[in-house]
């Protein structure tokens, strides 16, 4: 089957002030190392508020569409800001997650790649933080379980920062698995082992600075994945954040890009042997431009191997 690629232009438009690391050229260096691969080319639709509400109340919602500018900035926290783009590229990083789902479920596509920007891993349930505005992969969680009516849905997140965004929004649905690994200490503080949720669906897996990819193999081989075979998901949904390359300059972990090739390999052989290959995957970090392009090319990679085999 086949691998799609779901963005949208309305992503070039979400604008952060000169020198912010989550960039506009953050997405042209990723469409530009996708060109040429075997992809179905998807403009990502509009979101509607119905799939936002699945995750954050009415009052965050309308905080949010009221405080878009008409030129400028609006900064929404320490480092979270929206420009006049801001929420329609909002609105398409989550139609995008949906339509995602939606293709991988209804057995168009094996798996997908949703190219769009804000990310959404640190988005709370009623607080932009970390650059983030709408919990993306929490909202696409929600859609496989309450529109396509599947019972479990497994999320690894393994951008370097701790999915806090993430963990709050699903961390009250038992039908929901959240799996991070991050680096600690680092932002945004959080994510410490012992924080497991009310049902026991959180695993949360400290880094210590300099890990390398031998020791994240280890600890995706003999942690992840016995977790994932435990909880047995229909839908793994990978929050796919590439700044723990050792050349990224926000973090301290050493992975380089033929690990994130290996990791990708590794969860679609796991989607394989668990839930028939369905994968989706968001765009989350990954702020030196170079390492970001080349790790989401294998990474994208490995989800067409996966899907054609």
């Amino acid at each position: 089957m086949t691998t799609a690629l779901l963005t949208h232009p309305d992503c070039i438009d979400h604008v952060n002030p000169d020198g912010h690391p989550e960039q506009v050229a953050r997405l042209h260096y990723v469409l530009k190392a996708l060109e040429g691969k075997d992809l179905l080319r998807l403009d990502a639709p509009m979101g509607e508020d119905a799939h936002i509400l699945m995750t954050h109340p009415q009052d965050y919602l309308d905080r949010i569409k009221s405080s878009g500018p008409e030129d400028g900035f609006v900064q929404m926290d320490a480092d979270t800001f929206m420009s006049p783009g801001s929420l329609t590229a909002a609105y398409r990083a989550v139609g995008g997650a949906v339509k995602a789902v939606d293709m991988v479920l209804g057995g168009e596509v094996e798996n997908a790649f949703v190219a769009t920007r804000p990310p959404g891993h640190h988005a709370e349930t009623a607080s932009p933080m970390g650059f983030c505005l709408f919990g993306n992969v929490a909202i696409a969680a929600k859609r496989a379980l309450d529109h396509h009516g599947l019972s479990r849905v497994a999320i690894v997140d393994f951008d370097v920062h701790h999915g806090n965004g993430t963990e709050d929004l699903v961390k009250n649905d038992p039908r929901i698995r959240f799996v991070s690994t991050h680096q600690m200490p680092l932002y945004p503080g959080t994510g410490a082992p012992q924080e497991t949720g009310p049902h026991g669906t959180i695993t949360n897996i400290a880094l210590s600075t300099g890990t390398d990819g031998d020791l994240y193999r280890k600890i995706l081989a003999n942690r992840i994945i016995p977790i994932l075979r435990d909880f047995q998901p229909e839908l793994l949904i990978l929050s796919a954040g590439f700044d723990a390359h050792v050349e990224d300059p926000l973090a301290g972990i050493e992975l380089s890009t033929e690990d994130f090739g290996w990791i990708t390999a590794q969860l679609a052989q796991a989607a394989a042997d668990l839930c028939g290959g369905k994968i989706v995957s968001c765009l989350e970090g990954g702020y030196n431009l170079d390492a970001l392009a080349a790790s989401a090319a294998l990474h994208v990679d490995e989800l067409i191997a996966a899907g054609a085999g």
